[in-house]
């Protein structure tokens, strides 16, 4: 082959990724062009639902385009996430994420999907730390009080979750991990049925949301001694972080994250992340999610994968130390 011919081939090729390029950016120019359908992996009600019609509201101002939330609960969120996961990747399906999107591949042995490798991450949306609460007949008021009564006692003192692999789950495991007290978890089906067992003294103890427990604390029902991130939470600045009561390094927060499909094109990726950051920055949303105990974060889909993976592996050794994972 003769080096004219080489060039030939070169100029070709070259010409055919531009002409490729340009294809692409000009096929999802007017995205979006029609209704999105974002997936919320859990029952309409709970946190996530009430962020995601907040989050759908807005983007639909904002895109002039109807967001449509699709409920798909069960399974730990798994349900939902795999459909996001094999729905087609042109970014009208998105899916709201939360804190078991990082602890279900250490929970369960074996995913429909690969929680990085299927996904394009587009940002976190907000952080919120769960409330530790105990029930007033535990003669404890602080933490460090907390773990004092519970070490002579090994196995004595329950704490009830929302469900194996929840985020009160896995912040009871990694309490009991780094005090070596031992707590026993007792599984619900959902927080609501949780704290209605610790306020009938069912159960000693939980790691809650703070929306639906702090009623209960003002009522007295039960009483509130930390709350679980590594700082204190703007909706309770009164009340110590456990990292500060004497557990150094403890720091649990529930995240909320919106996911696309992987090979969602770069451009649609790029644009949804610029039109979540500004819902979060507008005061009205900022107001309502400190009204859900939580925090906006947003932040970039490459600082969203990294974070991704780190939680990942993070949980995976806290589900292995304690025994947790389900097949």
């Amino acid at each position: 082959m003769s080096a004219i011919d080489k060039a030939g081939i070169v100029a070709r090729a070259a010409l055919c990724i531009a002409w490729m390029a340009i294809s692409s950016t000009t096929a999802f120019a007017d995205y979006p062009d029609r209704p999105i359908r974002l997936i919320v992996p859990q029952p309409p009600g709970g946190t996530s639902d009430i962020l995601a019609r907040v989050f759908a509201q807005k983007l639909s101002e904002n895109l002039r385009q109807q967001v449509i939330i699709d409920n798909r609960a069960g399974a730990s969120g798994t349900i939902g996430t795999d459909l996001a996961a094999k729905s087609t990747p042109d970014g009208y399906t998105l899916v709201l994420v939360y804190t078991t999107h990082a602890t279900t591949p250490g929970i369960y042995g074996k995913l429909p999907y690969d929680p990085v490798g299927d996904f394009a991450p587009i940002t976190i949306m907000a952080a919120a730390p769960l409330f530790l609460v105990v029930h007033p007949k535990i003669p404890v008021t602080s933490v460090r009080e907390l773990i004092a009564y519970a070490k002579p006692r090994p196995g004595e003192l329950n704490f009830c979750s929302a469900g194996n692999g929840s985020g009160s789950h896995l912040a009871g495991e990694l309490f009991n991990t780094l005090t070596g007290v031992k707590l026993t978890h007792i599984p619900y089906k959902g927080s609501g049925l949780a704290i209605t067992e610790l306020i009938g003294g069912q159960v000693q103890l939980m790691f809650a949301g703070i929306v639906p427990i702090d009623p209960h604390v003002k009522a007295g029902r039960v009483r509130g001694i930390a709350v679980s991130s590594a700082k204190r939470s703007v909706a309770l600045p009164q009340v110590p972080t456990i990292a500060e009561s004497g557990v150094p390094g403890f720091d649990v927060v529930g995240w909320y994250g919106v996911l696309a499909p992987a090979r969602t094109p770069q451009a649609v990726v790029a644009r949804l992340n610029r039109e979540l950051l500004k819902i979060l920055q507008s005061p009205g949303v900022r107001d309502r999610l400190l009204g859900e105990g939580a925090e906006p974060v947003g932040d970039t889909p490459a600082e969203f994968t990294a974070f991704l993976k780190t939680d990942i592996t993070r949980w995976a050794k806290v589900i292995k130390a304690a025994g947790a994972k389900l097949d």
